[in-house]
């Protein structure tokens, strides 16, 4: 291949993994059979929009309801309402939603039916802080808790215990009502009750958990915060709680079908695959110098592959910020493996969020090649000085190497395809 056919094959492989997970796709042979009473359709995240239209488009009887997504990523709907909110530092269009919801679950009866469309992105778009706690407490905590370093799991524990309506509470609110949750995972495991924090679900996490991750981390919260957390009324509602009685969850979309389907993609042109799996976290640059030692092993002694082959991954890497660049888990993710890699002839990378958005910038992420280092030095751009400083949306930016999509109104989280070309003679 040349490096454009090797750039086109990666691109390829994303919007098919991509489109594995089109609410449109997936959600539809997951709808419940209609009730007896009303039906209420409430949800957040990224693809809460899409996932809205897909039940529109496919549901006969009455219908209503609210979603709630991030800036951008709205569709029209003709009976769901969508709202956009800002993500992933919650804002207060995203606290009015939320309180909304909650009214909506209010006072249902079990003829009733609360269809629940969870996504990625949910847990900072379903934003009603908890008693005492200010929304400027938790647009705090958050900030702090993206910089750290912090896991998503570690997040969501925290996002949990310091919620109104996270942690299971929009679940117990809309008890008796029957509860059914369908949930595009964007989590390395896919628990539900992780995905957006689980707002439907019962949280088996603990407030002391809450308190340890910002302890680990050296967070200093305000102190609304502090006292919430030591407060017996922040505990959120645990497995068993009658609440939840007769509810449904349901995995529609998740990051290993979407790895899958690239992966078959590149088997049908001949080229082979390897799944490494979806759970892969950490730090993006520790994470790529693993992931380029498996593609220089593959180039040089043609294990675990021979190639052409291509290794395929998922999960949620994070970043622990020091420099004052800009640039996502992705595209950092790359510049690590760059330099890694350093210009092994025959290896490309693709790394992007399946959202569209890596991080916070308007990119999905970006591309390496063999040649990208070189390039690079050419241009003027030190990378490692970039990649020290975070800077490797600026990195790439200068290099034409981003890959922007807009919102793909889904989200499974983050896809890495590295490609290793055949020798050549």
């Amino acid at each position: 291949m040349t490096i454009g056919d090797s750039r086109a094959f990666l691109l390829e492989l994303f919007r098919s993994a991509v489109a594995a997970a089109d609410p449109a796709r997936c959600l539809p042979p997951h709808l419940p059979p209609a009730p007896r009473g009303r039906t209420v359709v409430v949800g957040g995240g990224k693809a809460a929009a899409a996932m809205a239209r897909a039940v529109e488009d496919h549901w006969d009887g009455p219908l209503s309801g609210l979603v709630v997504t991030r800036y951008g990523h709205g569709l029209a709907c003709r009976r769901i309402e969508v709202i956009e909110a800002a993500h992933p530092v919650p804002d207060s269009a995203g606290q009015a939603a939320a309180a909304r919801m909650l009214e909506l679950v209010h006072g249902l009866n079990p003829d009733d039916l609360v269809l629940a469309l969870v996504s990625g992105g949910g847990s900072a778009l379903l934003s009603a802080p908890a008693a005492g706690v200010s929304l400027a407490d938790k647009q705090q905590v958050t900030r702090a808790l993206l910089r750290s370093g912090a896991g998503i799991h570690e997040i969501n524990c925290v996002r949990s215990h310091l919620s109104a309506i996270k942690g299971g509470r929009l679940g117990a609110a809309a008890a008796p009502a029957r509860l059914v949750s369908l949930i595009l995972s964007d989590v390395p495991g896919d628990d539900p009750a992780v995905v957006a924090s689980g707002p439907t679900l019962p949280d088996p996490r603990t407030r002391a958990e809450a308190r340890a991750v910002l302890e680990r981390h050296r967070i200093e919260a305000p102190p609304a915060v502090l006292a919430w957390l030591n407060d017996p009324r922040s505990e959120t509602p645990k497995p068993g709680d009658p609440a939840f009685a007769g509810a449904g969850a349901t995995i529609v979309a998740s990051a290993r079908v979407s790895l899958d389907v690239a992966a078959s993609s590149a088997r049908e042109r001949g080229i082979a695959a390897l799944v490494l799996g979806d759970r892969i976290e950490g730090e993006a640059r520790e994470v790529a110098l693993v992931l380029a030692a498996i593609a220089r092993s593959c180039a040089a002694d043609g294990i675990p592959l021979a190639p052409p082959c291509v290794i395929l991954s998922g999960g949620e890497t994070t970043v622990t910020v020091r420099g004052k660049g800009r640039g996502g888990r992705n595209a950092e993710f790359l510049l690590a493996a760059a330099l890694a890699l350093d210009a092994t002839p025959g290896i490309h990378a693709i790394a992007c969020d399946t959202d569209g958005i890596d991080g916070s910038e308007e990119n999905a992420g970006a591309l390496i090649a063999p040649d990208t280092l070189a390039r690079a030095r050419c241009a003027g751009l030190d990378a490692a000085a970039r990649l020290a400083d975070n800077d490797a949306y600026g990195f790439f930016a200068e290099l034409g190497d981003l890959v922007v999509t807009g919102p793909t109104r889904t989200n499974v989280n983050d896809f890495r395809a590295i490609l290793v070309e055949a020798r050549r003679p």
